[in-house]
């Protein structure tokens, strides 16, 4: 296939079968969040269309399935390679339809996205058999005495949709498509619709990687009818989502009914438990992150930090004084740290939230007001909200923007009990110069995860939440282990 490079405003095609279809329902604006201007027009699929990606998927399962993983590992590091080759023009549209920094869109973006195809890339070739214990029976109705062996086999699902999240328009799509093709499997991908152009350049990568036709289909769209298609589809046998609970939900009604398999990585309302011994600058620093990483649009940021009482004043000011030193503005300027959210709605219902803080009585410590410059854009001041009580909306609620809530807390159970008192449990922190204290609180919170000291993350390690926050584990060899289904195989010795 041609090498496709980015152009503004120009006008993609869905990806169905190998082939750079025209939508059925026209175009609409990717718009830059930093900027207002338009990015490119997306295409909108129609429910036909989706089904027919299904259907391509589902044809082209039966082979993909039956190659060599060095066959797909190669095509998976080709991909890797041509997305590295075009690496610049790949980060500047990323920023562009997410409204990245540079550093987040270069570094977070796609080289996480190119990290992802290569560390799949040798997921195809990790073993996919496991020999267990030979168990010897009696002879009875089952047969006669003998040695009984047994093998575990891991075999792909089938036909995969992707529906994938906005505000990483290649590490969350990477982190699907690449383990699920690993697998065996094929796949349909639904991007998000605020930045979906990235994807169609990941699948033209993956095109001239020689991936053959079906096995990655693309069909994005505005409109919730083409997500809803991709669900649906009687030839999909599992769906992937990244996104909002309310969303999840929904999307779990419909495998129900289908038994399809689901891995879901949800909302978040992570709690950072700071102990009156932990090291404040360092935990400050951490928690800092939901301002600057991506404007707080994480659902693993910390945005709800439990300060013991003897260091809560404290704390507040040291979290003060590090959003004060964050730049926002435009994203493509040097030392910008803070850029803008992905939307105007998106602006509008990060700040009704802070105005929601405000009359349950929370205490606006900075942030709180518009920033006056850059006059385009869709931009959020960092806000800092002290004072809160467990039962306000703010407390509770994912707000998924630049805003931080700080509660206070006396003993370390009640700490415990207040970082578990939570609809969410997808990662949680704890920082406290006591190890063991540290360790102990954090086998007893309600999370997927929890970071100790840390806000970093161990690509190997499990991701995925407890509760409301999800169902499934990725990243590793948990993703791939996610996208598989388990074969028991049974033979007499």
């Amino acid at each position: 296939m041609e090498r496709r490079a980015h152009q503004r405003d120009a006008a993609e095609r869905l990806f169905i079968g190998g082939e750079w279809v025209e939508p059925d329902g026209g175009h609409y604006e990717v718009v830059d969040p930093a900027t207002e201007a338009v990015v490119g027009l997306a295409p909108e699929a129609s429910r036909a269309q989706v089904h027919e990606a299904a259907s391509a998927a589902r044809a082209a399962f039966w082979a993909w399935s039956r190659t060599s993983p060095e066959h797909r590992a190669a095509i998976l590091d080709r991909a890797a390679d041509l997305m590295q080759r075009d690496f610049a023009a790949h980060a500047e549209l990323a920023q562009a339809e997410s409204g990245a920094t540079t550093a987040t869109a270069r570094g977070m973006q796609v080289a996480v996205g190119v990290a992802r195809f290569r560390r799949y890339a040798k997921g195809a070739l990790e073993p996919v058999e496991q020999g267990l214990p030979p168990q010897i029976n009696e002879a009875g109705p089952m047969g006669r005495a003998g040695v009984l062996g047994a093998l575990a086999v891991r075999q792909p699902v089938g036909v995969v949709t992707c529906i994938t999240s906005y505000n990483n328009p290649w590490a969350n799509p990477a982190g699907k498509i690449a383990p699920a093709l690993a697998m065996g499997n094929t796949v349909v991908v639904k991007p998000a619709p605020q930045d979906p152009l990235s994807v169609y350049r990941m699948a033209a990568a993956l095109a001239e990687a020689g991936v053959p036709p079906g096995v990655v289909n693309v069909v994005g769209g505005a409109s919730a009818a083409v997500g809803a298609a991709a669900v649906d589809s009687p030839d999909v046998d599992m769906v992937s989502f990244t996104g909002s609970t309310a969303v999840g939900q929904q999307i779990a009604e419909v495998c129900g009914r289908g038994m399809k398999r689901q891995l879901m990585e949800l909302g978040g309302k992570g709690a950072a438990v700071v102990f009156d011994d932990a090291d404040l600058d360092a935990a400050a620093a951490g928690i800092g992150t939901t301002y600057s990483f991506y404007s707080g649009q994480i659902c693993t940021a910390p945005t709800r930090v439990l300060a013991q009482r003897r260091v809560y004043e404290a704390l507040v000011e040291r979290l003060a004084r590090y959003l004060a030193r964050l730049p926002v503005g435009d994203p493509r300027a040097r030392g910008t740290v803070v850029g803008p959210v992905i939307s105007a709605e998106h602006r509008d219902r990060v700040e009704s939230y802070v105005e929601l803080g405000r009359k349950e009585g929370a205490r606006v410590v900075a942030g709180g007001e518009r920033p006056s410059a850059p006059e385009r854009g869709f931009y959020v001041a960092p806000t800092l909200l002290a004072d809160c009580t467990p039962e306000m909306r703010v407390v509770r609620e994912e707000i998924f923007g630049p805003v931080v809530v700080v509660v206070p807390f006396d003993e370390e159970d009640e700490g415990v009990a207040l970082a578990n008192d939570s609809d969410y449990g997808l990662i949680d922190y704890v920082w406290s110069g006591d190890v063991a204290r540290a360790f102990r609180v954090a086998r007893q919170l309600r999370a997927g995860g929890v970071g100790v000291n840390t806000v970093g993350r161990n690509m190997e390690a499990p991701f995925g939440g407890f509760k409301r926050s999800g169902v499934g584990r990725d990243v590793g060899s948990y993703a791939l282990h996610a996208y598989s289904e388990l074969q028991a195989i049974v033979w007499a010795g």
